[in-house]
This record gives C-alpha cells, sequence and structure tokens, in this order.
C-alpha cells in the first residue's frame, strides 16, 4: 500500500495566519512587556555583550516585539547611533513605540518588517539583534540569509532561540495541563514554534549555512518569577494567542482543574517567601557576517 501523501502547506496562508496572530497577541505583550522584560534580561544582557555594540552604529532589532532588547542597545551606540526597531505587526510596533517614549529612547526609528524578506539596503546595518524571532517563522533559513544580507561586511548578528521543552518548565506545562485533556493541539511538528530549532547543533548549522562565520552558541538561563500562580497563568494567556483562545473557550470546571494543576505544579518551585522561580534555558547565538 502507498505511503499517504502530507497534503502541501500554503506557506504564504501560514505567513498570513501568523501576522495575524501577532496583531492580536500585541495588546497581551503590552500587559506584560514589564513582566518579559525581567525574565529575558540575562539573555538580552547575554546577546548585547557579545554584539560588539560601539557608538555611531546603526543597529536593526527584528520581531522586536516590546522592544526592549533594542532599547538597551541604543544606550550602547550613543553617541551618533541609531536603532532602528522593527516587528512584522504593526500593533506590536506600537506597544513599542509606547514604550520608547516612557524610557525616553530618541536614538530609535520603527519599520514594519518581515524577518525573511527585510525591506532594507544590502550591507547598511552593523548590528542585526533578534531575540525569540526566528524560530517562529515559516522558513528560519530563509531569515537568517536577510540578516546576512542586511549586514555590512565584518558586521554581526547576536540572536536566542528556545532551547529544548525539558528545560523549559516555565512555558511547557500550562501547554501539557491542556493538552493531556484534550483541549489543546500539539504544534504540528517541523513548523514553526518555541522549540522548531532547539535541536542541539541546528542553530550553528544554519548560521554557517546562511554565510555567517565565528559561530558560537551558548545556553542562558532564565527564570519566570512570580508572586502567585494566577501570574503564571495569566502571562501564558496573555503571551500566546494559541493557549489563549483554548483558555477562553474553557467552562468554569475546565478552568478550575487547570488552575488546580499548575498550583500543584508551582509548589516545587516556591521558594521560602512565597516567590515562584520556575527555570528556563534560551541559547543566544553570536555570529560574524
Amino acid at each position: 500500500m502507498a505511503e499517504p501523501v502530507e497534503p502541501e502547506v500554503d506557506l504564504e496562508a501560514e505567513r498570513e495566519r501568523m501576522l495575524d496572530s501577532w496583531e492580536l497577541a500585541a495588546t497581551g505583550w503590552g500587559r506584560q512587556a514589564d513582566g518579559v522584560r525581567k525574565r529575558g534580561l540575562p539573555v538580552a544582557e547575554w546577546m548585547l555583550d557579545h554584539a560588539g555594540l560601539q557608538p555611531g552604529q546603526r543597529v536593526l532589532e527584528l520581531a522586536a516585539g516590546p522592544g526592549d532588547v533594542g532599547f538597551m542597545a541604543a544606550q550602547r551606540i550613543r553617541p551618533g547611533g541609531t536603532l532602528v526597531s522593527s516587528d512584522a505587526a504593526e500593533a506590536m510596533l506600537e506597544v513599542a513605540k509606547e514604550r520608547a517614549a516612557e524610557q525616553g529612547i530618541e536614538n530609535v526609528e520603527f519599520r514594519q518588517l518581515q524577518l525573511e524578506w527585510i525591506d532594507l539596503e544590502t550591507a547598511s546595518v552593523d548590528v542585526v539583534l533578534c531575540r525569540w524571532g526566528v524560530m517562529l517563522t515559516v522558513d528560519p533559513g530563509a531569515a537568517l540569509q536577510e540578516c546576512r544580507r542586511v549586514l555590512r561586511p565584518g558586521g554581526r548578528i547576536a540572536m536566542a532561540v528556545w532551547d529544548v521543552p525539558e528545560v523549559n518548565p516555565w512555558a511547557t506545562m500550562p501547554f501539557d495541563a491542556m493538552a493531556k485533556r484534550g483541549l489543546l493541539e500539539e504544534p504540528k511538528p517541523g513548523g514553526p514554534g518555541m522549540f522548531s530549532l532547539a535541536t542541539p547543533g541546528r542553530l550553528a548549522e544554519m548560521l554557517q549555512e546562511a554565510g555567517f562565520v565565528e559561530v558560537t552558541v551558548e545556553p542562558v538561563s532564565i527564570a519566570g518569577v512570580y508572586e502567585a500562580p494566577i501570574e503564571w497563568l495569566g502571562e501564558t494567556v496573555d503571551c500566546s494567542q494559541m493557549f489563549g483562545r483554548a483558555w477562553r473557550a474553557l467552562d468554569d470546571e475546565r478552568r478550575r482543574e487547570v488552575r488546580a494543576e499548575l498550583d500543584a505544579a508551582a509548589r516545587e518551585f516556591t521558594d521560602p517567601d512565597g516567590t515562584i522561580r520556575i527555570p528556563g534555558r534560551s541559547l543566544g547565538a553570536v555570529a560574524d557576517a
């Protein structure tokens, strides 16, 4: 018997679906931006410490979301430097603009840019930053090739993706609590997703295939810190459209079941003072053009 043929995926339709999802997610990300910044600070600092930033440089942040990695870079490239803060979702850019104004960041331009075809001239920036964006693209190889194209000779990319699910319980446990009850579909294997570039060696290989040299990939530990399990759940609802849609569709009984499981899971990670610290790990990568 012939093997069943997998239906072809409409890549453009998938890109449009994902963009629509991020447009809708922007409000929740705005609510959670301070918490996301604190949780991601070790990764942001690793990226910036390895990016070779200098005053006067032109720095591009891709998939910037609330923009805080780029805003930290903007401080380091003064005087004379410019940050281009970009995201594919217009609503995310609005969140970033508000946060830039709150932080007094003035040496910044905002651009709506796609990762897989960056609408900038070849060799037009000194540094590319991208935290937790490339693994969410339909074609991450194309995204890295575009990053290489817009970098000047000798320029540098500093980026991060998520490490394997087993070391990121802060992210996986809420999804597991829903999936085991049949309330959430498992991600399609091989498609874009949080852990799509977590396979050991895969990120370094893709950077090299895109033309980068002197590639370094290192693990960077983080922690989700919450005052109560409801904060953990609220962050997941706000920052994941997939989880949020499933959660909003639940009746009260199902919600109580999921909350009870997360309450129990949080006890393992609770400090004596009641603070919940759930571990996680990224992969930081730096490479030269």
